[in-house]
């Protein structure tokens, strides 16, 4: 038993704590896992953001939940890991230090040359590299930092040579001329999955005629790129098209060039209803095209460069801009006459993901990782439950694209990034290898040529799960930590990353990467719109952590985290929540005034446990089981709105107000019991609360007195397990009547305008022995409720004048407002307030009734009115209960 409790200041300011905790953890090294230990594993490893980039809102979310994830486990009794790390990330760092070059410098990579610029790009990330990690500091994420990793870290590099290899050997990679999305911007491949289709883009759809080569017509084709017609090397129609059987077989002439172009019959591409039924079919530039070329034996021609100006190929035109030439081939077919009429026509248009040029269908040798051998496993392992994604609805997107995967293009025309393991010599044969070869290994010339494209970013990023715990070394950390239970990441990466982590884990592993994926929603502002530069609505993650506290917007982002549901960030929210760290702080306050009654040394006495003991112990063990229920499910909204249920409403709002009595007047054992009490359950709902709200949860659970076998923090003290036996008492429970007569009365009170500070009479009516129970609880009653007396009322009494009812668990209870209120004036109150709510809920329910109003409104537009009107009519249901109450 201590005299001196340490205090706490009168207000709770962030700033004042989370980076001095931040640094405790850190020296301590309780982030840190060890792959020795005999404790069970769990393991999540963090997406790695992009090393050129800076915490958005996506980022904090992840963080969140991730950390709450570890936390909680870290504290029940796991050997809890997480993996931070960041990504190369290609093509975005290369183009942030181009740009920077040409600013400082007025130079380019090319001026450079290769090396030079890789000794630029390592310089910078050494220089700015750090930032996001001190961001996700900042957000009190309790990474392993000891395992940082980054994608072009030695090991890490070694991991995705030998993948290559390995898989080049086994057949699954190979190189191929063939056509591919290509940006002109960039200068380099990309994936289908790099490429955005703006739907319904506005284009024209032209048509222009091919004269047949011998006289004898012509025939009338259409497309919405006419620069491709030159490259173009045939003609396609149905085989059963009645319209063109007599000239399948014969040629038309290039009004241009003069080539002679053959007419074919292709049943797979022509659909004969649509346009003419003559399709121009140019294999170079054209997905499709492409695969009747294949099927009809047919030349590409390529006619643009990589910068998307016409080559050699396109004769008069070379030279031109792509676009420029599409008007240019116009205005020349116009002049011969082979027009045939032009229309508006809505297309899908490829832009890059990154930059928004339009993309190019373009022809080109790249590398290629045959996919389906490797998609098979991948979708087995989610069929047999081995990886389950919550939310369910997942699952079926996953398999749809799975079971329709093309072969994965990963080369990029990049200085930077992991440069394929493949040597040229003088006569193109390929030498792919773990160490630079010597000589050929086809046919023994020692000049040699690396490749110089670099792997899809993505491809390093598939091997995360193992590649940073040592692999293809058989390391303790890997046995330890792979695979991974949660891989937690936005639903927009589910093809990019998810997949490709499942295949290259079970290839090369044999085992799924990770038992569960949970897949969060977007976060969007408080509207729904989405967050952009352009729209000015973009939320500053950190901003909002310096204005509200880290903690504040953990919660919110937590709370907001419902299965399928995007999350309509308002900041309201976080004020809201930063309100209730607030709130924790004050009653810690609260409680260290009494905490010198506390002996640590001895067990609770039991004996000595009042009613609201006994209630809020067995509320507090009913929240820990749902807690951890709600986490086990991954349901954070739930697990948030209850601890923070229990915490302002059962704790603060009820224990501490009805302990105080004891608290301050009770005997010196009473008082003990009830301190203990209080300072035990207000640990057990720190460490609740921790994995939401870490910083200020520590700073108070450092103060608190404490058993001396409780280790130096919060984060590893023990996460609360539900008592069984707390969690079914039955006067407990029966305490909740005192509670919901209290509730019952203080609404009456507002309802009937009976003044704040005002004690009245009260009169009830139940059996004798609930009579008695409630009288020698009165106490908490009184005090409550501001009740001067609590009366039962005699079986012949009748029932004082003026004294509307309530009716509780069944029992009656009456209030008399006589000399409390003017009846009359209330009355005419309600009756006024009943019409007035009567007409609001008439017009709205009028305009919703009115289908013409539901189908044009926007949607936001008739929830929320959907929403008044419920609202109106609860209030209004009020008042006419109140009116009834009251009599006449």
């Amino acid at each position: 038993m201590s005299d001196t409790t340490p205090e706490l200041p009168k207000g709770y300011e962030p700033t004042d704590v989370e980076s001095k905790w931040y640094r405790f953890w850190m020296d301590r090294g309780y982030f840190h896992a060890d792959e020795n230990a005999d404790k069970p594993p769990y393991s999540i490893v963090l997406p790695p953001p992009n090393v050129t980039g800076s915490l958005h809102m996506g980022h904090a979310l992840t963080t969140t939940i991730q950390d709450v994830l570890i936390r909680w486990k870290r504290m029940s009794g796991f050997n809890a890991m997480w993996l931070p790390g960041t990504d190369h990330a290609g093509i975005a760092t290369q183009m942030v230090v181009e740009r920077e070059l040409k600013k400082t410098e007025g130079t380019s990579r090319h001026d450079l040359g290769r090396e030079a610029f890789l000794e630029r790009i390592w310089d910078w990330k050494a220089k700015y590299g750090h930032r996001i990690k001190e961001q996700e500091m900042a957000l009190g994420a309790s990474l392993d930092w000891e395992r940082e990793r980054f994608t072009m870290d030695e090991g890490v590099s070694k991991a995705v040579r030998e993948v290559f290899v390995r898989l080049y050997e086994e057949g699954l990679i190979y190189r191929a001329n063939r056509l591919i999305n290509w940006c002109p911007n960039d200068r380099t491949a990309l994936s289908d999955l790099e490429v955005d289709h703006e739907e319904n883009a506005k284009g024209e759809l032209f048509q222009f005629a091919y004269p047949l080569t011998d006289g004898s017509g012509e025939i009338v084709v259409a497309t919405t790129r006419p620069e491709t017609m030159l490259g173009d090397t045939a003609v396609a129609v149905h085989p059963d098209d009645e319209r063109y059987l007599a000239v399948i077989g014969k040629t038309v002439k290039h009004p241009f060039s003069g080539r002679e172009i053959p007419i074919i019959a292709d049943a797979v591409l022509v659909d004969p209803a649509f346009g003419t039924g003559a399709v121009k079919i140019t294999p170079a530039h054209d997905f499709n095209d492409f695969e009747v070329g294949k099927r009809h034996g047919l030349e590409s021609i390529n006619i643009l460069d990589a910068d998307a100006t016409l080559n050699e190929a396109g004769g008069p035109f070379a030279g031109m801009d792509r676009f420029a030439a599409r008007t240019a081939v116009k205005e020349k077919l116009e002049a011969l006459g082979l027009t045939r009429g032009e229309k508006e026509h809505l297309l899908a248009l490829g832009r890059c993901q990154r930059c928004g040029t339009v993309v190019e269908p373009w022809l080109s040798p790249q590398w290629y990782v045959k996919i389906e051998p490797l998609a098979r496993p991948a979708i087995e392992a989610v069929e047999k439950g081995d990886t389950v994604f919550i939310p369910e609805q997942w699952t079926n997107t996953y398999m749809s694209w799975m079971r329709n995967i093309q072969d994965w293009c990963i080369s990029r025309q990049l200085w930077w990034g992991h440069r394929i393991p493949a040597w040229y010599c003088p006569d193109g044969h390929a030498t792919v290898a773990r160490e630079t070869p010597e000589a050929c290994g086809e046919c023994g010339k020692k000049e040699l040529r690396q490749e110089d494209d670099v792997l899809d970013t993505w491809f390093s990023s598939g091997l995360w799960p193992f590649s940073t715990l040592g692999w293809p070394e058989q390391t303790k950390a890997l046995q330890t930590f792979y695979p991974n239970a949660v891989m937690e990441t936005g639903f927009d990466i589910i093809f990019f990353w998810v997949a490709r982590m499942m295949m290259m884990g079970l290839h090369f592993m044999g085992e799924v990467p990770f038992k569960t994926v949970f897949l969060h929603a977007m976060v969007r502002d408080d509207k729904g719109q989405k967050m952009s530069k352009t729209k000015g609505n973009v939320i500053d993650p950190l901003d909002v952590s310096s204005q509200y506290g880290a903690d504040a917007l953990r919660f919110t982002l937590a709370s907001m985290t419902a299965q399928g549901r995007d999350i309509k960030l308002s900041l309201d929210r976080v004020a809201g929540y930063k309100a209730f760290a607030n709130k924790i702080w004050n009653a810690a306050r609260f409680s260290m005034l009494h905490m010198g009654a506390v002996d640590m040394s001895k067990p609770l006495d039991e004996s000595k446990l009042a009613d609201p003991d006994r209630w809020i112990l067995t509320r507090f063990h009913r929240a820990v089981a749902d807690v951890v229920a709600s986490l086990e499910a991954f349901r954070f909204n739930d697990a948030t709105s209850r601890v923070y249920q229990f915490i302002w409403r059962e704790l603060c709002d009820w224990y501490i107000e009805l302990v105080k009595p004891r608290l301050y007047e009770g005997s010196p054992e009473e008082k003990a019991a009830s301190a203990r009490v209080l300072r035990d359950v207000l640990d057990g709902s720190l460490r609740l609360l921790h994995p939401f709200m870490p910083f200020v949860t520590e700073e108070i659970w450092q103060k608190l007195p404490r058993d001396p076998a409780d280790p130096g923090s919060i984060m590893v003290a023990d996460y609360p397990r539900p008592d069984p036996d707390r969690m079914e008492d039955a006067e407990a429970d029966r305490f909740d009547t005192l509670i919901e007569i209290v509730q019952a009365v203080r609404s009456l009170r507002v309802d009937l305008a009976v003044p704040e500070g005002v004690e009245v009479d009260l009169f009830f009516d139940t059996d004798p022995e609930g009579a008695s129970w409630l009288a020698e609880r009165a106490v908490w009653l009184k005090r409550l409720a501001r009740v001067t007396s609590f009366t039962p009322r005699s079986a012949a009494a009748e029932w004082p004048a003026n004294s509307p009812a309530i009716l509780v668990r069944g029992i009656e209870i009456r209030l008399p407002i006589g000399g409390l209120v003017n009846v009359d004036e209330l009355r005419a109150k309600l009756e006024k307030d009943a019409l007035k709510l009567d007409l609001e809920v008439g017009k709205i329910r009028k305009r919703l009734d009115n289908p013409g109003f539901v189908a044009k409104a926007p949607p936001e537009v008739v929830v929320k009115d959907r929403a008044q009107a419920d609202e109106l009519e609860a209030r209004l249901a009020k008042v006419r209960e109140n009116l009834e109450r009251i009599g006449s």
